[in-house]
């Protein structure tokens, strides 16, 4: 068969907002006064008519002037691409479509509020006004600043929040703006920090600021802190059931301490249980065992037989109750996950939804074509090729018809961040164009680098390194050498084990190609430690200054646990998990943030150094110059920003915690043992959180391996995509001035022998939510059975509701059984934009 060959057009006159010739060029959008749809030819300007306008087409002055309203036609096909590129954002950064921009005029704010160059503004002005802590009263020494500098500074980063609030106002509209929560309470703080911030500089001097701890909220409502925003809101979602576990906790607790005031406040040398509130105490800090068994010591003194009653407290509290309230975070964490799962996934559909019904015309409402696509992604991916566009449009038109459906475009979330390249280019080496020989050279050595026997020598190597190592190691320690002031000197097994490793380094670099290599993460890392050990042995030769850069060479060791599947899910889990425990982290920093500005208003003027006469905890605060003896714990307390956050990462680990709270209780009164106890109970639902995200992801690699029958998941890290172009294709892709058109898919349905000589592969990295996908994949098929189901009978109470509000539904019955879907889907698009629309299904838009 012979194809038609692509038709070519000269130019096309651009008036679309905001739009340039030159771009209309690279869309390849024909003149519609010319082309229709699908190229053939037709003069039927009706073709390319929209649908229906968007929120930000409302507004365009119409005109009875045929040219005129075909310029307002094509100004609202732009503006229609760039608002479905919108929705689609909005459903890829689970923003809420309640909003979306509602008029043209709220366009440039949405598009500055939405500039990554904005974004980066945002997190600067929220982190210096966290930063203000370091450097305010009570400051770190070496950052303090006078008060009228660093309250200039604190104004300086609330107006660019405050900027970025006005600028939010201007494209939601009041109404909105005060019904998002976050967005509110970010205001109402924002004001207070105003206020104090203008009282600090009018009066020059620093009061008691104890809502400088609400600071954190600036920094967690930026969009580079969506990770931190999300895993708070899975925080405070799963509180109700970790709450009523805390309250059976500390009820068997209350228990507990009136049957231990019952039976040991009567013993003379027992202080641990002489009244109901010390005796709760004892127990709260025996939950941690940071007093144990010094708690139980006076009263299995005086009788062993208490010792039972320790037994049992211990056995309930901290080896049932405790365990059982990690049980219950796990799940609720696992139904949270998969119900987050679930509503991100609808969530995206309904962008895809929002998005079909801008693109599609009023000739085909059901389907999209190539240049509205195209249009589409211009906003959506600004990056993307004309041949990125195309092959992403043809590996989604899964009927080969040259346009969209509605099901089709569903799945442009997944190909819209495949990075393609020629199939080829994937399986050829860096030196595949070199010149004779060196070719082949090249060529050899990259197969020997591939070698299983390379591989093994290189790990033995690597354990007869670490052996050697640890025996050199044991020797000095056995000989108590003074490793501060030993003068090491490189020995020959040093030299060769280092040599050995550059070389290993060097062939791989050649063999692999230097971007390869450097983009490898077992290969990055083995360049840094051999680059630190090399400079360990030359400075060995020298001066002997830095041995300590050898010893990173037993960290190569760490490549060993590949060849094991179980160490491979160990450290598998840890790299994927990399990017939600930084998350983690955040929170906690900014928990420790939190407390510490608390710590720092309530106990600034605190000094425990001598503090505690005559109490248990006496030796742990003496201070003497003259004292060999000091307990140094006076250390721990609340004078900067910095050493506040040591004091409570030294509660978390909870060895001796109750230590440095009996120290403030005695300085300040019992009631500061509140503050104490509510940071450890915070940190314990934090840490049994860390916990459930460790187990939820190790078992679900483990359980996702087994289902689909893999044998190392690393290798299916990867999302692949190949697709082949005819000639005609390739060259449309190719020259700009040719018409984009979905056509040539069409024909290559018709025709089994055309031949598409030109394959590309694209690939992207899977994520957390790609593997959820495929794992659940049998329960993702009954949520888009039941939410189709669900829709239908909307649809249908929608039609049968017209058929009342008419007065002769009654001659119209036969009609509306035949046509009911037909009927009821415009009203249907229009109604439930904001709320029937936000559910999935494949129902005509139209």
């Amino acid at each position: 068969m012979k194809i038609r060959k692509c038709i070519r057009i000269d130019g096309v006159e651009s008036n679309m907002a905001g739009t340039s010739e030159d771009q209309l060029l690279n869309l390849g959008i024909e003149d519609s006064e010319n082309r229709d749809e699908d190229g053939l030819g037709h003069d039927d300007e009706s073709n390319d008519i929209y649908n229906e306008p968007g929120n930000m087409g409302y507004d365009l002055p119409s005109s009875s002037v045929n040219g005129e309203v075909w310029n307002n036609t094509k100004k609202i096909w732009e503006l229609n691409y760039h608002e479905a590129a919108i929705f689609l954002q909005e459903g890829e950064n689970n923003d809420k479509y309640t909003t979306h921009p509602r008029s043209h005029d709220a366009l440039p704010a949405y598009e500055i509020a939405h500039n990554h160059w904005f974004y980066a503004l945002d997190l600067f002005a929220s982190m210096m006004v966290l930063f203000m802590a370091a450097c305010e009263r009570p400051a770190v020494p070496f950052l303090t600043l006078p008060v009228g500098v660093h309250g200039a500074l604190e104004l300086f980063g609330l107006l660019i929040i405050a900027l970025e609030l006005g600028i939010r106002m201007k494209w939601l509209g009041w109404k909105v703006f005060f019904r998002h929560i976050r967005t509110v309470i970010k205001s109402v703080t924002l004001s207070i920090m105003f206020i104090e911030t203008i009282v600090v500089m009018i009066r020059q001097t620093n009061h008691f600021r104890v809502t400088r701890a609400l600071r954190p909220l600036f920094l967690i409502d930026t969009y580079y802190c969506r990770n931190i925003r999300r895993i708070c809101r899975q925080i405070l979602q799963s509180l109700p059931p970790i709450l009523d576990m805390i309250i059976l906790l500390l009820f068997f607790m209350l228990i507990f301490s009136i049957l231990g005031f019952y039976l040991f406040s009567q013993i003379p040398q027992d202080t641990y249980f002489t009244t109901i509130q010390d005796s709760f105490i004892s127990l709260f800090v025996l939950l941690t065992t940071a007093n144990y068994p010094d708690v139980m010591m006076p009263a299995y003194a005086h009788n062993h037989g208490y010792a039972i009653f320790f037994i049992i407290y211990l056995s309930l509290e901290l080896y049932f109750l405790m365990n059982l309230l990690l049980a219950v975070v796990y799940d609720t964490f696992s139904n949270l996950e998969k119900s987050k799962l679930k509503k991100l996934f609808f969530h995206k559909r309904i962008g895809c939804r929002h998005a079909f019904r801008l693109l599609v015309t009023k000739r085909n409402c059901n389907h999209i074509q190539l240049k509205h696509f195209a249009g589409m992604i211009k906003y959506f991916r600004p990056k993307k090729t004309r041949r990125d566009i195309y092959l992403m449009f043809k590996i989604i038109n899964t009927s080969m018809s040259g346009t969209l459906s509605l099901e089709e475009f569903y799945s442009v979330y997944d190909t819209v961040s495949l990075q393609w390249s020629p199939t080829g280019e994937q399986t050829q080496i860096w030196s595949s164009k070199f010149r004779p020989p060196w070719n082949k050279m090249f060529s050899k050595l990259n197969w020997f680098i591939n070698w299983k026997w390379f591989e093994g020598f290189v790990y033995l190597v690597i354990g007869a390194n670490f052996i050697w190592i640890l025996t050199e190691t044991v020797q000095w320690s056995v000989n108590k050498v003074d490793i501060r002031n030993y003068e090491f000197e490189a020995s020959w097994a040093s030299f060769i084990f280092v040599c050995l490793y550059a070389i290993e380094a060097m062939l791989k670099i050649l063999g692999k190609g230097p971007k390869e290599y450097f983009t490898t993460g077992w290969d990055v890392f083995d360049f840094v430690v051999t680059f630190t050990c090399v400079i360990g042995v030359m400075d060995e030769f020298f001066s002997g200054t830095f041995y300590f850069f050898t010893v990173l060479r037993p960290f190569r060791l760490l490549r060993l646990f590949k060849i094991k599947k179980r160490y491979r899910d160990v450290l598998g889990t840890f790299f994927v998990l990399l990017n939600r425990l930084l998350s983690l982290a955040g929170v906690i920093v900014l928990l420790y943030y939190f407390f510490s500005i608390i710590g720092m208003e309530v106990f600034l003027n605190v000094d425990l150094r001598n503090c505690c006469k005559n109490t248990s905890v006496e030796d742990f605060y003496k201070y003497s110059n003259d004292s060999f003896f000091e307990g140094y714990y006076y250390l721990n307390n609340f004078e900067n920003i910095l050493v506040s956050g040591v004091t409570l990462f030294e509660l978390t680990v909870v060895n001796n915690w109750f230590i440095i709270m009996e120290g403030y209780a005695h300085h300040v009164g019992d009631i500061s043992r509140t503050f104490f106890m509510l940071f450890y109970i915070v940190m314990m639902v934090v840490m049994n959180i860390v916990l459930a995200f460790i187990l939820e992801l190790f078992l679900f690699r483990i359980q996702y391996r087994r289902k689909l029958k893999l044998e190392d998941i690393d290798a299916h890290l990867k999302h692949v995509e190949e697709v082949s172009l005819t000639e005609e294709e390739d060259i449309m892709c190719s020259d700009r001035r040719l018409i984009f058109t979905g056509h040539h898919i069409n024909l290559q349905s018709q025709y089994e022998d055309i031949r598409t000589p030109f394959p590309y592969r694209g690939e992207r990295v899977r994520s957390k939510d790609d593997f959820s996908l495929r794992m659940y994949s049998d329960e993702v098929k009954g949520w888009i059975e039941e939410d189709q189901a669900e829709r239908d009978e909307t649809i249908e109470s929608l039609g049968r509701m017209r058929v009342r509000q008419r007065a002769n539904a009654h001659l119209d019955e036969g009609v509306v059984h035949r046509g009911n879907a037909d009927r009821t889907n415009s009203t249907y698009s229009h109604v439930s934009q904001w709320g029937l629309a936000a559910r999935g299904g494949t129902s005509s838009p139209c």
